[in-house]
């Protein structure tokens, strides 16, 4: 009788303790992200969003759909011509565009966004929609209600 009471023990905590990080990884941006156009709607890279400390940053994996007319070094990497600073010219994969953002109750926000095909930065905020499944990211200036927004997709 103690065998099984610690069978079926032993089974529903690995069960309880496989189903976590699913449970977890829904309620916080971090993790790889399809970012979505907005225009065309079509997949254009792949971010990655981690926590440094409890903020936000995130980082180009991979462009998928250059913008058209985009910039190439002389290794044929996609490159942020139109940037300033420490960025002007460097590849965009591997570039942090997004940082500084905070949790604010169910968003993230304080922070800001680098479009590398224009060479701006926006203040921006996230907020998890679809049961964690989509990123509602909007980049702004000035204030919230004038902006844009896309939608990106969790990269399972």
């Amino acid at each position: 009788m103690l065998v099984k009471h610690l069978i079926r023990t032993t089974a529903a905590l690995a069960f309880a303790t496989a189903t976590l990080p699913a449970f977890a990884a829904t309620d916080t941006p971090v993790g790889k992200w399809k970012t979505i156009d907005d225009t065309t709607h079509e997949v254009k890279s792949v971010v990655e969003i981690t926590d440094n400390g409890g903020v936000l940053e995130g980082k180009v994996l991979q462009v998928l759909k250059p913008t058209p007319g985009a910039a190439k070094d002389a290794n044929g990497h996609l490159i942020c011509a139109k940037c300033d600073g420490e960025r002007k010219n460097k590849p965009i994969e591997g570039m942090t565009i997004l940082w500084g953002l905070k949790k604010d109750d169910d968003v993230w926000s304080g922070g800001q966004i680098l479009d590398p095909s224009k060479g701006k930065i926006y203040k921006v905020t996230l907020k998890l929609v679809d049961g964690g499944k989509k990123l509602d990211v909007h980049g702004y200036i000035g204030i919230s209600l004038i902006g844009r927004s896309q939608e990106w997709v969790r990269d399972e």
